[in-house]
């Protein structure tokens, strides 16, 4: 399906045509909120993707690569960073639903022979040790890295196998585990690892074989092929080469494309457009911030009201507006997936790194674009004071510019415009991973 380019007349021809017992506004009515979004963000491109029902809307914005004149294109290679971590845990899942593992199994009785996962804590003694849940929550106890990797590593090959699991028990526990809740990368390559050791095979294998053949993924890989690397969005440094990401398996060594993400989107709303459709209990919520102690790094998109298997919740389930999502980033790229279920809406959106920073919290935008998508009101602006302070990219922490402000503000009386044909006006340089 080809990203077209932006068609101004068809959106004024789509405002102009009242369509009787609609209730969601057109998909393409998602530009002037694509288009003020990748403004904003100072990116060299961007490519939005909106699953809702069976519809689905892709776009993009700038370039493929600096200076090339193209638009990044439905089977452009993306990095996804940190969204590998929800196929992370949806392996976890699978392999927890045929009995090979269970949340509450102890990190231990997959380590290497002769290694010991650390037991303490800064302050003394924890309470038990680490689990796989608590790798998949964020609640371990780990730091959020190993350490900087040598220089000239490409992006998402350090830590290895080896080097993490030699440095694992020399470590002291930050908390004692399920008590805290602080983003860990560290926590989702050893996730990896286990997930490996409990199945018998190698994790790049796990995966082709439990989630890209059933849902024909093509492109979602850890080992890149040469043609695959010549598809890679490009910002405007040079971010090293595109290599094999074994490494960070679990992590954020996965890419992939637009096209595959649809199938991914559609997979995680439960479509019947896919031939298979996820478990459950993979976005469900395992943790309230009221049990933890404290939580860090884990609000780029907004404040969390629960944590599950590397998603994040926003809002509560009683609202139609509660967003799950997981953000990503680092490589030169920003990634981001959010989910309605409610609605069965999803979107993703992939940008790479501009010659300058951003002024927009782009997360945020992204959930009021897939919140007016699915038919609800826009969100309200962020206060510029509540924008992220430990967001994925520096972008996310300057102020909104009043220019920005404008085109923002300008894209969402577009889009309101076309909505209210259609609805009845409501009142109311390491790896960031």
């Amino acid at each position: 399906m080809p990203i077209a380019p932006r068609k101004a007349a068809l959106l004024l021809l789509l405002a102009a045509i009242p369509l009787k017992a609609q209730q969601t506004p057109p998909l393409p009515t998602a530009d002037p909120l694509g288009a003020a979004m990748f403004t904003a963000s100072g990116a060299t491109g961007m490519v939005v993707v909106v699953v809702r029902d069976e519809g689905i809307y892709m776009q993009s914005y700038g370039e493929q690569r600096p200076h090339s004149g193209q638009h990044p294109a439905p089977d452009s290679l993306i990095r996804l960073c940190s969204l590998t971590k929800i196929i992370a845990t949806d392996l976890l899942v699978k392999l927890a639903v045929d009995h090979l593992v269970d949340f509450t199994d102890p990190l231990q009785k997959f380590a290497p022979a002769g290694v010991t996962v650390p037991t303490k804590t800064l302050h003394g003694e924890a309470e038990r040790g680490i689990t796989l849940g608590d790798l998949a929550t964020h609640t371990a106890g780990l730091p959020r890295e190993v350490g900087w990797p040598p220089d000239d590593t490409p992006h998402f090959t350090f830590p290895d196998h080896a080097y993490r699991w030699d440095w694992l028990p020399k470590q002291r526990l930050r908390f004692s585990p399920g008590k805290f809740s602080a983003y860990s990368n560290i926590g989702f390559d050893l996730l990896g690892d286990a997930l490996e050791q409990a199945s018998g095979k190698p994790y790049a294998q796990l995966f082709q074989e439990r989630t890209a053949a059933p849902l024909g993924l093509r492109d979602t890989t850890l080992t890149p092929t040469p043609e695959q690397c010549s598809r890679l969005m490009v910002g405007f440094k040079d971010e090293g080469p595109c290599t094999d990401t074994q490494a960070s398996a679990g992590s954020g060594g996965m890419y992939s494309t637009p096209n595959d993400m649809v199938r991914w989107l559609q997979y995680l709303l439960r479509l019947p457009s896919v031939p298979v459709q996820q478990n459950t209990a993979a976005q469900a919520v395992y943790i309230l911030p009221s049990q933890l102690n404290g939580m860090k790094g884990l609000s780029h998109a907004g404040e969390p009201s629960g944590i599950g298997l590397g998603w994040i919740r926003l809002g509560l389930p009683e609202d139609p507006g509660m967003i799950i999502q997981k953000t990503g980033g680092g490589g030169g790229f920003t990634t981001y997936i959010a989910l309605l279920p409610s609605r069965r809406t999803g979107i993703f959106i992939a940008m790479t790194e501009g010659r300058h920073s951003g002024h927009v919290n782009v997360f945020h935008e992204a959930n009021n674009l897939v919140t007016i998508m699915a038919g609800l009101p826009p969100l309200p602006p962020e206060p510029v004071a509540d924008l992220p302070s430990d967001s994925v990219q520096a972008h996310a922490n300057l102020p909104v510019h009043a220019k920005t402000r404008a085109a923002t503000t300008k894209a969402r009386a577009a889009t309101a415009r076309a909505q209210a044909v259609h609805r009845p006006v409501k009142k109311a340089r390491k790896p960031t991973r």
